[in-house]
């Protein structure tokens, strides 16, 4: 009898090794190898499968002629916008999130509005019976007479329901539920995981059929399998959310036909996502009309739209020997470069002071043009004084205390004007710009003293 042949394979890298191994060489991660038998006669057969798909040509790039429907749209504005405008033929979208973020109300959702508009599409759950997809439909009110649902994870069966239905767009929910008898290991391995996405990206590209996957995330928020299974899909999209909003965030990281600096913004209700056409309002619905100190807001660019966005700061004495530093949507290392130039250039001692500073509703503020607003956030509350509630700090500070240049700043402008701001403070190199506007006015700032001098003298 002849010796079964296996291998042992890293499930967070893809790394493959001869023998057990406790660390993995190429990634660090312990205890991440799992033995896999090693098949050729599988492992032809897979290669046959993909050769026999593999049977295009090639051709002079003058010669290609694009279809005007070669993208069209998902029915759902945030969703097209966050693509770049839709979905494309033949392209391979990969969405990943916590559970229970929403990734399957989304595609259930999108599913409904493109079968709306004369397209077929195949929905695969690989995790839920047909039954219990038809339950959450109802709750959403999907119905159409052009969505397939499919419970199956084998993609051997199909893969033969997608030559029989032929659909436009083919949903599979989820990468790591599914898996093919070429591969003798388990579903969701990375040999399961990078095989199917071969074939899945086979299926796209010579049959012109869209393909959208979910995929899990890990603990650490990363996509679970291997690494390859991002550079091989052509969008990459993650679904954000605070679990204790309602609101979620869908965000680019990836695209190969459009801008990876959109981001969409849903609200979660019991019949499914809701656009939200305005995050700017949403975000500050609770803000009164008094103003407090320590409290500002900035305007901030999620990809190219801008956003204002609340900022709070406390700041008071601290009983530990080293003073604590906290920070909530704002990178921790930013806090205390913004609190080292206040205590350098402006003279502010919080050397005996506790700081605490949070981005209100569970953004995350990655640019630096928060980092005036931040600073005034915490001046304010240290010397118990109030920026004007109707005033838009906008701005990034230099190390030697000097307000540096924002991109994007007569859209955020606009946002403030648009919901009832009478001041905004902004570079002074900026306002060299030609930005016409008569409802907001405009104060230009070049140091960060003449940003505090400015916002407190109103």
């Amino acid at each position: 009898m002849a010796k079964v042949k296996t291998k042992w394979v890293c499930q967070n890298c893809g790394y493959e090794t001869p023998k057990y191994l406790g660390k993995c060489p190429d990634c660090g991660q312990w205890s991440s190898f799992v033995e896999e038998v090693v098949d050729t006669a599988f492992s032809s057969a897979a290669q046959t499968l993909r050769s026999a798909m593999n049977d295009t040509k090639p051709c002079l790039i003058n010669e290609i002629v694009l279809d005007n429907a070669i993208r069209f749209s998902t029915g759902i504005e945030e969703f097209d916008r966050v693509l770049g405008g839709g979905l494309v033929q033949g392209s391979i979208v990969l969405i990943a999130g916590d559970p229970g973020i929403g990734k399957s109300t989304i595609l259930l959702q999108t599913g409904k509005y493109i079968c709306n508009r004369d397209r077929k599409a195949l929905y695969v759950s690989a995790e839920e019976s047909a039954s219990q997809v038809k339950l959450r439909a109802k709750r959403l009110g999907v119905e159409s007479g052009s969505l397939f649902v499919y419970s199956q994870t084998n993609f051997e069966l199909i893969k033969e329901q997608i030559n029989e239905i032929k659909p436009d767009v083919l949903i599979i929910d989820s990468i790591q539920a599914i898996y093919t008898s070429t591969v003798t290991s388990s579903p969701g391995s990375v040999s399961q995981i990078r095989e199917c996405t071969n074939i899945l990206m086979d299926i796209a590209k010579n049959k012109n059929i869209t393909v959208v996957v979910v995929g899990h995330v890990t603990k650490d928020g990363n996509i679970a399998g291997p690494k390859i299974l991002e550079h091989m899909v052509d969008t990459v999209i993650y679904f954000e959310g605070d679990r204790y909003k309602s609101y979620r965030l869908l965000r680019c990281m990836k695209n190969r036909f459009g801008t990876t600096n959109e981001v969409g913004v849903f609200n979660m209700c019991d019949d499914g996502l809701h656009e939200i056409a305005n995050p700017s309002e949403l975000f500050l619905n609770e803000r009164g009309s008094n103003s407090t100190p320590g409290s500002v807001v900035i305007a901030t660019n999620e990809g190219t739209r801008p956003l204002l966005i609340e900022i709070q700061a406390l700041v008071g004495s601290t009983s530990y020997p080293s003073p604590r530093r906290v920070s909530n949507g704002v990178d921790y290392n930013r806090l205390l470069q913004i609190l080292a130039v206040l205590e350098k250039r402006i003279g502010l001692n919080l050397s005996k002071q506790d700081v605490y500073v949070n981005v209100i509703g569970g953004i995350e503020v990655d640019e630096p043009a928060a980092d005036l607003g931040v600073a005034l956030a915490v001046v304010t509350c240290a010397r118990d004084v109030c920026v004007s509630s109707d005033t838009v700090i906008v701005g990034e500070i230099g190390l030697s205390g000097e307000i540096r240049a924002v991109n994007n700043l007569e859209k955020r402008i606009k946002e403030a004007e648009k919901l009832g701001f009478k001041k905004i403070v902004v570079p002074a190199i900026n306002s060299l710009e030609k930005i016409e506007t008569d409802k907001i006015a405009v104060i230009p700032v070049k140091r960060l003293m003449d940003a505090i001098t400015a916002c407190l003298e109103q």
